[in-house]
């Protein structure tokens, strides 16, 4: 049986730090080539991705793990207990970065798939797309596997991604779809002046501050069935004014939405620049920006997928999951477009912390669950 929580281990000593692959897809490559999967590493723009199969390629039937080896930089090295990429046990517990998003989560499916294949083989395909690039700018990671898969005609049924989804207690919590993500970058342009002089100026400073707060006042909506309401925060507000006697001539902002699935970025960036554009005409300022589409909200309804997750959970922790749309973005909303997917994983507590660290038990229950529901899929 192949250990997951050695795995973890190791993959936590590779120093993957976005965008370096640190060893720790090479690592699962030969683990999984060894299991008797078809490897293929499907690099872009200096982003390491491996793509893994075991079966038949276009098999009628296919399951798919999703998950990622990349992590955030571990910040200052003197705050952490232990070294960030030693895998140090102390008592019940992994320390690492890495150790809970999502390292101990792809060594668990990497496992749950070997061993099952191995014992069991099934009538199909076991398919892992694990990406170098879901902490950074996300463009040449999932994407570019989900892109090489569509040209080379390979293809999952389903897909689950392995992201810490339990707030407290392991089984607790599910991913059934997640909110979309935009921002927008502001710029308010005026004329510079001396400010004992205000009327030989135009101040943008006051322009800007209205638009925000006319947006920060804004409600969205009021939640829809499977999404809370949608959020908008104003994250930054910026003149880059070292002097208090010069008015500026531009000031800049930035507000990020989180959005469910009654909008689209569409319908948001054509409404907030006509908020915009309402601020501009009563002050006279003009008023530009930028826009960031990180991603768009998505729900994959409640079905055979979500209660095959859900079973499996109830089964090795007694929990039933909560369907949840909770929490920031994910490469599901990349997978989405492919084919039904859903998100469960670890405990997520201490994920992007210092000392950063994984329940050891949760390891094995985590292979275990994923293992029932490779064998439930295919029965």
């Amino acid at each position: 049986m192949t250990d997951p929580v050695a795995l973890t281990a190791d993959l936590i000593r590779c120093p993957s730090v976005t965008p370096e692959e640190g060893g720790a897809l090479s690592l699962l490559e030969a683990r999984l080539s060894a299991a008797g999967f078809a490897c293929t590493r499907v690099d872009r723009n200096g982003i390491a991705n491996l793509f893994a199969r075991w079966g038949e390629k276009g098999h009628a039937r296919s399951f798919g793990f999703n998950g990622h080896t990349d992590v955030v930089p571990v910040g200052a090295r003197a705050d952490w207990r232990f070294d960030p990429f030693g895998a140090q046990v102390e008592g019940d517990w992994m320390y690492g970065r890495g150790a809970v998003d999502m390292k101990s989560a792809v060594a668990a499916f990497a496992a749950a798939a070997m061993d099952f294949v191995a014992d069991t083989p099934p009538d199909g395909a076991v398919i892992l797309a694990i990406t170098g690039d879901e902490e950074g700018d996300a463009k040449d990671g999932t994407v570019a596997l989900l892109d090489w898969m569509a040209a080379q005609g390979e293809a999952m049924d389903v897909c689950l991604v392995g992201e810490p989804t339990c707030p407290d207690e392991m089984g607790e919590m599910m991913k059934i779809g997640r909110r979309g993500s935009m921002t927008f970058f502001f710029e308010a342009l005026g004329v510079q002046g001396h400010s004992a002089y205000p009327h030989r100026a135009k101040n943008p400073v006051p322009a800007l501050a209205k638009l925000v707060d006319r947006l920060a006042g804004l409600e969205l909506d009021t939640g829809t069935d499977h999404f809370d309401p949608s959020t908008l925060a104003v994250t930054t507000f910026d003149t880059g004014n070292p002097a208090n006697n010069v008015i500026p001539a531009a000031c800049r902002a930035t507000v990020n939405i989180r959005f469910n699935d009654a909008h689209s970025s569409e319908s948001l960036t054509a409404m907030i620049r006509g908020i915009a554009a309402e601020v501009a005409a009563e002050t006279g300022i003009e008023i530009t920006d930028r826009v960031s589409v990180s991603g768009e909200s998505f729900i994959t309804p409640p079905g055979r997928l979500s209660d095959l997750v859900a079973a499996a959970v109830e089964a090795e922790t007694g929990r039933v999951p909560v369907l949840s749309t909770s929490g920031g973005t994910s490469d599901a909303r990349f997978v989405q477009h492919h084919c039904p997917v859903v998100e469960f994983g670890l405990v997520g507590k201490s994920m992007h912390q210092v000392d950063e660290r994984v329940a050891i038990a949760q390891i094995p229950q985590l292979k275990a669950i994923y293992t029932r529901i490779l064998r439930d899929y295919f029965a």
